[in-house]
């Protein structure tokens, strides 16, 4: 089978397409012929090992050979002790334990996946996995959103992004989105209702404050961010540099101390119960992926790049043509 593989950290350059051996699969996993894979952060950091954290699994060469995590396809088989699957079911998960869906095949987990409901296509599916459970968990569980709010995304313009404007605006928050100048247009189609571009606005420092603020980016101080919090306010980082990881993380109990505001970092958590619940969203209608652009497999370094570059608005699907469905 073909897959984009790479051995070294680096820009999109260093992936490779290579003829590679079909992966084994064991009794609990799920052997799954791939059909559409959308891009997150995840695939780029892991890919340029940057953020510091992306190289858990390696640090100073890849520990994954191949990316892609969110993605959609049919079981061409499946092991002995597998239950919930039979072959040709259309499936979706999130893969980002393992990684391996930037090839025509993948084996997975029984538990990383569910059924594809009626009426979606695969393509839309996949876009769901990780960048909308991220946002979903980012706002109900731990940033507590409740109707009302004044709520504040940073990097709102992206995949997760996208999502959590939608997410905020169907749990009744007003909406403000900060985002380059060129994602403007897709966060206000999505329903934010203030957008900032960062590049010429500084939103910590106009005196507005907020119930919440989900931070996709974490390029600023969280004192940055503290200031622009109401009194019991809360501040949720999903995403960013080290640095403002680990100030947020030592500083959250001496800023709920003296200001009661609250600063913590999202550990996100593979859940099928809340794919399932998004992709139900999703068929009432209710939350829509924004998709930028499709690139075909053979295009895989150049969506890469496109992706870190910081140009996406919304998501990045890569399809694969042996399967016409």
């Amino acid at each position: 089978m073909k897959a984009w593989v790479y051995s070294a950290y680096g820009q999109s350059d260093v992936l490779r397409l290579k003829e590679v051996l079909r992966p084994s699969f064991k009794d609990d996993e799920v052997l799954v012929r791939i059909h559409s894979v959308s891009l997150n952060a995840s695939d780029w950091e892991f890919l340029t090992g940057s953020p510091f954290y992306a190289r858990i699994g390696g640090l100073f060469k890849p520990g994954v050979k191949i990316l892609g995590s969110d993605i959609a396809g049919y079981v061409e088989a499946v092991g002995s002790s597998v239950t919930r699957f039979k072959v040709g079911d259309a499936v979706v998960g999130d893969a980002l334990s393992v990684f391996g869906g930037l090839a025509e095949y993948a084996a997975l987990p029984e538990k990383l996946l569910i059924q594809k409901p009626e009426g979606i296509g695969l393509a839309e599916a996949s876009t769901f996995p990780q960048a909308g459970v991220v946002a979903l968990q980012g706002l109900r569980d731990k940033g507590k959103i409740e109707a009302g709010d004044n709520v504040l995304i940073n990097g709102a313009g992206g995949g997760a992004g996208t999502f959590a404007i939608q997410l905020a605006k169907m749990y009744g928050a007003v909406v403000t989105g900060v985002d380059s100048a060129e994602k403007q247009k897709a966060m206000r189609a999505v329903g934010a209702d203030h957008v900032f571009d960062y590049r010429a606005d500084d939103f910590t420092a106009d005196g507005e404050q907020y119930d919440l603020i989900l931070d996709f980016v974490a390029s600023r101080s969280p004192l940055d961010h503290k200031r622009s919090l109401k009194p019991k306010g809360r501040y949720v980082v999903v995403g960013g540099a080290v640095l403002r990881l680990s100030q947020t993380l030592l500083l959250s109990p001496f800023v709920k101390w003296l200001s009661g505001k609250e600063m913590g970092i999202l550990a996100y958590q593979q859940n099928n119960d809340d794919l399932a619940y998004l992709l139900g969203l999703n068929k009432a209608g209710t939350i829509n992926p924004v998709i930028d652009q499709h690139f075909k497999f053979e295009d895989t370094p150049q969506a890469l790049q496109y992706l870190g570059d910081g140009h996406a608005k919304g998501k990045i699907i890569i399809t694969f043509d042996h399967d016409a469905g």
